[in-house]
């Protein structure tokens, strides 16, 4: 462990590796702060700590079974001349899941129905926020962990970095959280983003490799144009009222 602390290539590892981590768990905060909208803000709280802490979880016991992860990538069958790993069979469902989640919340939003907490009892609809998150979190950590098996070589590099990415998630899901509650033109483009994000899952488990770079260029953007929006309509707003 010394060694480690007195290396700079640790800490430059540890940096890179932290950097990759945070930006790979922007798809979980979006997933997060959009599945809790539907549900009381006491209980979006406390499902982001148990979904965020699940997170945690999941990426700590994988990196604890790395000779079991790392034969995830072996082929299981072959398809079509395509060979099928358990990482692709987990990758394509954990995307169609997506796909099918978001497009069902796309659904909901443009007929305006607040069906899920009405039909459900609180407790029911807290229950299967958590479910939901659970199944999207050991997707995303899997394919984070593999990153960061192939990125680092110590796994006190790889723990450290995945705990500092996961409070940093847990930090930055509130305020992402509210500001999609507070503006359903947001919360409808994160859901967008969740389409495109289970495509590019889908897309990897068919060997169909899309550069995170541009998904991420295309979130970017369009955050970046619709923060413009929200200030320009609470501008609007701001001068429509009479001033006393």
């Amino acid at each position: 462990m010394m060694h480690l602390l007195t290396s700079p290539e640790a800490w430059a590892a540890l940096l890179t590796l932290t950097s990759l981590e945070i930006v790979l768990g922007i798809d979980n905060v979006i997933f997060l702060s959009v599945i809790v909208s539907r549900i009381p803000e006491k209980q979006a709280h406390r499902a982001r700590q148990i979904g965020l802490a699940l997170a945690l979880v999941f990426r700590i016991i994988l990196l604890s079974v790395l000779v079991w992860l790392i034969g995830l990538t072996a082929p299981v069958f072959s398809l079509a001349a395509y060979d099928f790993s358990w990482r692709d069979l987990i990758l394509i469902g954990g995307g169609l899941f997506l796909i099918a989640k978001a497009t069902h919340e796309i659904h909901a939003e443009v007929e305006a129905d607040d069906g899920e907490g009405k039909k459900d009892s609180v407790g029911s609809a807290f229950f299967w926020v958590i479910v939901q998150i659970v199944v999207i979190d050991i997707v995303f950590s899997l394919d984070s962990i593999i990153t960061a098996i192939g990125m680092a070589q110590d796994l006190e590099i790889m723990v450290a970095a995945v705990v500092i990415a996961c409070l940093i998630m847990y930090i930055s899901s509130g305020p992402v959280a509210r500001f999609v509650a507070e503006h359903p033109t947001t919360k409808m483009l994160a859901l967008a983003f969740l389409v495109l994000i289970g495509v590019a899952l889908v897309a990897d488990g068919f060997k169909f490799h899309i550069p995170r770079g541009y998904i991420y260029f295309a979130i970017a953007f369009s955050a970046a144009v619709e923060f413009f929006n929200v200030l320009a309509r609470r501008n609007r707003k701001k001068a429509k009222t009479p001033s006393t």
